[in-house]
């Protein structure tokens, strides 16, 4: 019988995983090729034979989904699967429709035909939208952990933004984000946790780092990306919505899937969101999962060297997912900097280049800030040129990795840090605790 020719959508992340569990060694599907957007420097590239696996001995090609009409005609393609983390609803119709009209069948699988099952209890921290907050709740879930003196070791989504190989990438010190050439995207999820001693895996095949994980740990903490639903099967499933932007969780995809699936529905950033956003998304939470426990936490700015800030010109550069699709028009920093008293936001527009131009055509509802993008060694440089060519006096750095690390930077940097603090009751802790006592997580 011959094999059903299939393409894969997606973002450089849940379609490797989605491949590497379900199709790559089913013989009843050809995929033909995986489509990339959003992501620099992943089109045109090749998922190598050594991940694809012994049906594609000469890998899978990565190409434009600019060209998934022409992609499904000439490839002959009888199915087309979404794998996408963070994606709008009317982007989501979209493809379906450019899809059908193609002629091929619109796919999507499921998180029970994704989800690796792991033999030591998973907690899954993930989100309704990109930037509602997820990496502060699994900083605090981790201190929580430590406080328990439980041996747990962090697994991150996939960012596959560099090489594919290694498959599985282990970190414990700072050296090992130069060892893989991490981008700037992987060290703002992997230096928060090395600073607080925590060690995390990540890479591009999840059964394999799963192997080697639990060898070293009784309980993996899943650091989710952007609002996709956890690699592997929670024990405990916690998800963090975002009031300043009340509807995400339950019109945005995949993000609208966490919130139904949840154990634990995490209100973050109460301190900030108008007391009526909150509100509303409580009462959308209590209408598509009433089963869920919520917990509402503040999300708390400190600055560094805050006296730097006032009456200066600052240009604020933000976590570049949050404010590109994410679709903040800005974060952390740009807060700080009102808050401290910035004489002036400088816009980075008029300063723009390359790829970080581009960034702003397609994104326009970013606010007077830069987004940190660096999704390879050509767009750090590029992010490295658009800050010195600031006419700013002060840097102010909201997005969690400091670049003033790797990037030669002509002006002095103002880091903005943000951790979550519980609010009211229930607290977050508590809840966790009678969770892990309940799933007989803890003995």
């Amino acid at each position: 019988m011959p094999r059903k020719n299939v393409i894969i959508l997606g973002a450089g992340g849940r379609d490797f995983h989605n491949f590497n569990v379900y199709f790559r060694d089913n013989p009843e599907f050809n995929v033909v090729a995986f489509t990339a957007t959003q992501i620099p420097n992943i089109s045109n590239r090749t998922y190598p034979p050594s991940l694809a696996g012994h049906l594609y001995p000469n890998g899978i090609p990565i190409l434009p989904q600019e060209e998934l009409e022409k992609l499904i005609k000439e490839k002959k393609v009888e199915e087309a699967y979404l794998s996408y983390s963070d994606i709008e609803c009317k982007e989501f119709m979209d493809i379906m429709s450019r899809v059908l009209s193609a002629g091929a069948k619109f796919s999507i699988l499921s998180p029970e035909q994704t989800m690796i099952k792991s033999p030591k209890p998973v907690i899954a921290i993930c989100a309704s939208r990109t930037g509602a907050g997820k990496s502060t709740v699994s900083r605090y879930v981790s201190r929580f952990l430590k406080k328990l003196e439980t041996k747990f070791v962090v697994i991150r989504h996939p960012m596959a933004y560099g090489s594919f190989e290694p498959s599985w990438q282990r970190f414990e010190k700072y050296e090992d984000l130069e060892k893989y050439n991490c981008t700037i995207e992987e060290r703002e999820e992997y230096e928060g946790h090395i600073k607080m001693g925590n060690i995390v895996y990540a890479g591009i095949d999840y059964g394999e780092i799963l192997k080697h994980a639990v060898n070293e740990a009784d309980i993996i903490l899943w650091d989710g990306g952007n609002n996709d639903w956890p690699l592997y099967k929670p024990d405990i499933w916690i998800t963090v919505v975002d009031p300043l932007r009340p509807g995400g969780e339950i019109e945005s995809f995949p993000g609208g899937v966490n919130t139904r699936m949840a154990d634990i529905i995490v209100v973050n950033k109460v301190n900030v969101a108008p007391k009526e956003n909150i509100e509303k998304v409580v009462e959308n939470v209590r209408k598509i999962n009433p089963r869920a426990i919520i917990v509402k936490v503040a999300s708390e700015l400190s600055v560094d060297n805050p006296e730097l800030i006032r009456g200066k010109k600052v240009l604020v550069v933000e976590d570049g997912p949050t404010v590109t699709h994410g679709h903040l028009s800005f974060a952390a920093g740009y807060i700080a900097a009102k808050e401290y008293g910035a004489k002036e936001i400088v816009d980075p527009r008029p300063y723009a280049i390359g790829s970080i131009r581009e960034a702003f055509e397609k994104y326009q509802h970013i606010g007077p800030v830069l987004p940190a993008l660096g999704y390879g060694e050509k767009q750090m440089k590029e992010l490295e040129q658009v800050i010195n060519k600031a006419e700013a006096d002060v840097i102010v750095l909201g997005t969690p990795s400091d670049i003033s690390r790797y990037l030669d930077l002509n002006k002095p940097v103002v880091r903005v840090s943000y951790e979550i603090k519980d609010v009211e009751v229930p607290y977050l802790r508590d809840v966790l605790y009678e969770l892990m006592k309940e799933r007989k997580i803890l003995h």
